[in-house]
């Protein structure tokens, strides 16, 4: 995990600095770090940057994540960076497609400059102009005040001189394979099984973030029995569900438990901060993305990675409304809604683990992981026989592995599970008049706000960013409006 910006032209580098400056919370991208010298149209820096001794190299990439067969796929290569760049060299802009892990990347060539980000947007990544050139950085944060049209760089895309932006991979709805429910487990198991060895194979020192939830608890499952020392992460407020299941999940597994108890109060005071890391006003991923910053700070007390079950709901239909879909329509809004994740739920892991200096691990969208879960028919993931049960499939799996309480548990909304519910939007209703609500909900783009409670948030954001006339890079929820 790192902070990366790139700029077209030889003597932005200043610029670019600047605009590291404001991704300092990102850590550091490694000790091998690129500067370009006056023969290459390109800047490329990493957070924490510094110049090669001697003179400078005309080539370099930079990276924000982890790619996990970059020695499979580049023979002989001393470093994932020097992979990337012979690859490029190889193969073209194509070889992103055979990447393996969470990424964006940067990379300076002959060519001018390349960006790509991984197929789900797990890895974040904003694109902007600067002087009628393109420039690129993890948060939007950093290419506020100097470059224009700012917004966010798709998943599964690519940008190369004077090819513009690329799709490379998009996710599709598969043919189911033939299977029984147990071979459905069992092929599930397994592929998540490897997802977390290949996690795990990048650090000796991790824990997970621990709702009591299904996805959360079989991740943490998993990983417990692939190292000696794990820790597990729990917050909420007194008496939250949650705090309950994970401390009963914690010593099933006999995880190193730590867990915060929040109040109210605390909830508005870190809300500032929330928003300004997340760079967000959307009702729902702000009251989400509460908790799961706290828990983010309270991790990164103990260790440098953490495993999030994110994921595991759009894979295997994990939702209350599916429930009321035709089977044959299920399969299609599960892949609509895992498009979706890049700037919603995937933005809040990012921003809630980099805003400490953490990386984040997310098993379920693992390329492997998903395409066994694309394969497995979707009578496994909602099961109806005389009644109906989500993530049927995760269920079976988890059977014997977890406390039944865990395998049994209901669905439940991040902020309601935590204890939140509906505490922010009573207090923004209390707060916000109808008169100041009908006035202010009409935002510079033309998008409006839905309700007292983003408009709090929205005053939040305007003081972090000033009053942004372009909004596109705001991710919204799905449904967030009905």
């Amino acid at each position: 995990m790192a902070g990366i910006v790139g700029a077209t032209g030889s003597s932005e580098s200043s610029l670019v600095k600047s605009a590291l400056g404001k991704l300092g919370h990102r850590g550091r991208c490694g000790p091998v770090v690129y500067e370009l010298d006056q023969t290459t149209q390109g800047q490329v820096w990493p957070n924490g940057w510094q110049t090669h001794s001697g003179s400078l190299t005309r080539h370099g990439v930079v990276l924000d994540g982890a790619i996990y067969n970059w020695k499979e796929l580049a023979h002989g290569a001393s470093t994932v960076h020097n992979a990337l760049e012979n690859l490029y060299q190889q193969k073209g802009p194509g070889f992103v497609s055979e990447l393996d892990g969470p990424f964006a990347l940067i990379m300076a060539s002959e060519d001018g400059l390349f960006a790509a980000r991984d197929r789900f947007g797990m890895a974040p990544l904003y694109q902007g102009v600067y002087h009628g050139a393109p420039c690129f950085a993890s948060e939007v944060k950093a290419l506020l005040g100097w470059a224009r049209d700012i917004r966010e760089f798709a998943p599964g895309h690519y940008y190369r001189h004077g090819e513009g932006d690329v799709s490379y991979h998009r996710l599709e709805k598969a043919d189911p394979s033939a299977m029984t429910g147990e071979e459905a487990a069992t092929r599930l198991l397994k592929s998540l099984d490897h997802a977390v060895e290949k996690h795990l194979a990048l650090t000796d020192s991790v824990g997970a973030w621990l709702s009591g939830g299904l996805d959360s608890s079989a991740i943490a499952a998993l990983a417990s029995t692939q190292t000696s020392e794990f820790h597990t992460f729990s917050v909420g407020l007194k008496g939250a569900p949650d705090l309950e299941y994970a401390r009963l999940v914690a010593a099933f597994i006999e995880a190193e438990h730590h867990e915060l108890e929040v109040t109210q109060e605390d909830i508005l005071k870190i809300l500032p901060e929330v928003i300004y890391h997340l760079e967000s006003f959307d009702a729902w991923l702000i009251r989400s993305s509460v908790m799961n910053f706290m828990v983010g700070k309270l991790a990164s007390d103990y260790v440098p990675t953490v495993f999030s079950g994110e994921g595991g709901d759009e894979m295997l239909a994990g939702y209350h409304y599916l429930k009321s879909l035709d089977q044959a329509d299920i399969a299609d809004e599960l892949v609509d809604i895992t498009n979706r994740l890049h700037n919603t739920a995937l933005q809040r892991v990012d921003r809630c683990s980099s805003a400490h200096g953490l990386t984040v691990c997310t098993p379920f969208l693992d390329r492997d992981v998903v395409e066994t879960a694309m394969q497995i028919p979707t009578r496994y993931k909602l099961w109806r026989n005389g009644s109906v049960v989500e993530k049927w499939v995760l269920r079976r799996m988890m059977d014997g592995l977890l406390p039944d309480a865990v395998v049994s548990r209901t669905k439940a909304k991040f902020w309601e599970g935590s204890g939140v519910s509906d505490m922010i939007e009573t207090y923004a209703n209390g707060v916000i008049s109808d008169s100041d609500f009908e006035s202010e909900r009409a935002l510079p783009d033309g998008s409006t706000l839905i309700s007292k409670e983003e408009l709090m948030y929205y005053r939040i954001f305007r003081e972090h960013f000033g009053n942004l006339k372009d909004l596109s890079f705001v991710g919204r929820t799905k449904g967030a409006d009905c």
